[in-house]
């Protein structure tokens, strides 16, 4: 059994949405704003002629126009060689903050200090979060509290920079990751770009919600391999 005072490694991944579903539904001064900081993007042709284009395909990955949908969570138990994962999904972004907030509360009776893990956490997923509180005007998780820390002080664990070793302008998808360290990949049903339209057309949050767990149990493999301890064997265990 472990300590109360050891550190419980959680793997996370987020996945987030346009606010609405098309860009007319937005109030005046929010359209455009969305239109100016669209003429600063890399878009593609289309994209640049038509800013509600361009807000159907991006706009999901900035917290000022996105919202959170699905929350994605997994506990590495070595002892069962399981990925224990479970996912918080709802159409209504407060609900998903809240159930977070408090399941992160039920483990911290057990394990006070959280350490999350999970790729490329530290410049979109943990910012994007602690975004969406403040836009919602929820109070932040204590494990999220991490305005006006250094980078080196955040004591998360990002498998990004972990592939990087030292080298910060490199940057690497979990996809080819994964793949390059001969681990299976979770984009065999979906990828990061199709989440938008799975979720405003086909309306298949459930198929988001189980496409972010495998995410969970790809970035566990990943964190195992990069930390140089055996990732065979290990299976998914959905609770």
């Amino acid at each position: 059994m472990k300590s109360k005072t050891t550190p419980q490694i959680l793997i996370i991944d987020i996945e987030t949405v346009s606010e609405h579903a098309d860009i007319s539904n937005l109030e005046e001064s929010i359209r455009e704003h969305w239109i100016h900081k669209s003429s600063f993007l890399k878009l593609s042709e289309t994209e640049l002629a038509d800013p509600a284009e361009s807000y159907r395909n991006r706009s999901g990955i900035y917290a000022e126009f996105g919202k959170v949908i699905c929350i994605g969570l997994g506990i590495i138990d070595a002892k069962n060689k399981q990925i224990r994962i479970k996912s918080i999904a709802d159409h209504d972004e407060q609900t998903v903050l809240h159930t977070f907030a408090e399941t992160i509360k039920e483990i911290s009776e057990q394990h006070p200090a959280i350490i999350f893990c999970g790729h490329n956490i530290k410049e979109f997923d943990l910012p994007y979060l602690c975004r969406r509180y403040m836009v919602q005007g929820m109070n932040l998780p204590d494990c999220l509290q991490l305005n006006g820390l250094k980078p080196w002080e955040v004591p998360h664990i990002d498998t990004l920079n972990l592939w990087r070793f030292g080298d910060y302008k490199h940057y690497i998808s979990l996809d080819l990751l994964a793949r390059s360290l001969k681990l299976p990949s979770s984009k065999t049903e979906m990828s990061g770009s199709e989440v938008g339209h799975n979720y405003w057309v086909v309306n298949d949050l459930p198929g988001i919600a189980h496409y972010c767990m495998s995410d969970i149990y790809t970035t566990a493999l990943v964190y195992l391999r990069l930390t140089q301890q055996s990732s065979d064997g290990y299976e998914p265990c959905y609770v």
